[in-house]
């Protein structure tokens, strides 16, 4: 069980990430403001690394959070607001749901990809209707 990542270190990972994407920062832009390659952040993010205490100081200062708040603890790094509204939204939970049960990361991402050309196209549809 060595290759298995410790569940702290999994949940860890997924606040980085969480608030990373809160604030709309690349994993290359994190890992160049923290010294790192952005390969070393997918990996703190997926949490087969473990980030020290010094490595997730720094990515707190650049993800304007408290170290608390990525390790859990203390005020939430993401405002659970805007998650709980759009999880609101008509079949958020059923899409949420179906991607949950998807083994295979690569048809997961071929979801991620669908749903964000299907978004973008669906805006610049509208901005032509109000052009």
């Amino acid at each position: 069980m060595a290759n298995v990542p410790d569940p702290i270190d999994v949940a860890v990972g997924a606040r980085i990430r969480l608030r990373r994407k809160a604030l709309k920062i690349s994993q290359a832009v994190l890992a160049e403001s923290v010294g790192v390659t952005f390969q070393q952040v997918q990996k703190y993010e997926r949490g087969t690394n473990r980030v020290s205490a010094s490595m997730l100081s720094k990515i707190a200062a650049t993800l304007e959070s408290s170290c608390a708040g990525l390790m859990g603890e203390g005020a939430p790094t993401v405002p659970h607001d805007a998650v709980f509204e759009q999880l609101s939204l008509p079949g958020a939970v059923e899409v949420l749901a179906a991607y949950a049960s998807i083994p295979d990361p690569h048809v997961r991402r071929a979801v991620i990809n669908l749903l964000q050309t299907m978004s973008e196209g669906a805006a610049a549809a509208r901005a032509a209707k109000a052009a």
